[in-house]
């Protein structure tokens, strides 16, 4: 559950600072600040103590109670999981229903094609939404290595923030690409209205292997937001200023 809260605030933070967790969220320490925002991301935790998965002699990880599992198939054999139980998944409503339809089709169906859990698109619904697929620049470089990797990025104006004259930093993309030619594309961050519509669009092209070369050589639609990432040529790399120079970013 996500929610945005306007208005100043003095908040006591208090943060459970355990891996266990069984234990009270509500020790170790306490921050205080005063905000203008409160976002509250309140989250949820397996059930797997209060279902009674041990009895069954099905495992998980001490940490989280979550279930490791390759495909759907639990250490018991005819025991199955999917959705958020499972450890180091996306914990994401259509991922559960998709890893489901699939392993139904698996079990009864004689189909053969497995859950694919790598570059699975999701956005933030806040006022300005945040969308992504792919790997963020800090994955990238752990896995790659920072000189392995090109970021381009850019801010950008959407046409309705031309009549108030909004400030265009409020809107931010970026693309995660490999240095060397095609330059393939890692990842996808995008800050902006609509964003789940824009990288639900995007995530295809990613999980079909899109580069930045392919990128660069789409023509856009005007006005669009989409079009943003077509236009995008600034690295970070050039330390040049990403700000949009013109209307037309």
């Amino acid at each position: 559950m996500l929610a945005a809260i306007s208005g100043s605030y003095v908040i006591p933070a208090m943060y459970s600072l355990s891996p266990n967790p069984h234990s009270t969220p509500f020790q170790d320490k306490v921050f205080e600040d005063t905000y203008d925002t409160v976002l509250m991301a309140i989250g949820r935790r397996a059930l797997t103590e209060e279902t009674a998965v041990s009895n069954a002699g099905v495992k998980v990880i001490p940490e989280n109670a979550k279930i490791d599992s390759d495909n759907e198939q639990t250490n018991i054999p005819n025991v199955f999981a999917v959705g958020d139980v499972l450890h180091e998944k996306p914990e994401l409503t259509p991922v559960a229903v998709q890893a489901g339809k699939l392993l139904a089709a698996r079990l009864y169906g004689n189909g053969t094609t497995q859950m694919d859990y790598q570059n699975v698109a999701t956005t933030v619904f806040t006022p300005l939404e945040y969308g992504c697929v792919g790997l963020s620049e800090e994955k990238a470089e752990e896995l790659y290595g920072a000189d392995n990797l090109e970021i381009y990025h850019a801010y950008y104006k959407p046409t309705e923030f031309f009549i108030p004259q909004r400030n265009p930093q409020r809107c931010y993309l970026k693309v995660v690409c490999e240095r060397a030619a095609p330059q393939k594309v890692l990842g996808m961050h995008f800050i902006g209205p609509n964003a789940g519509e824009v990288i639900q669009g995007y995530a295809a092209a990613v999980k079909c292997g899109l580069t930045f070369e392919t990128l660069e050589s789409t023509v856009g639609i005007h006005p669009t937001l989409a079009e943003e990432f077509t236009r995008v040529t600034i690295t970070k790399r050039s330390g040049e200023d990403p700000t949009p120079q013109s209307c037309c970013s």
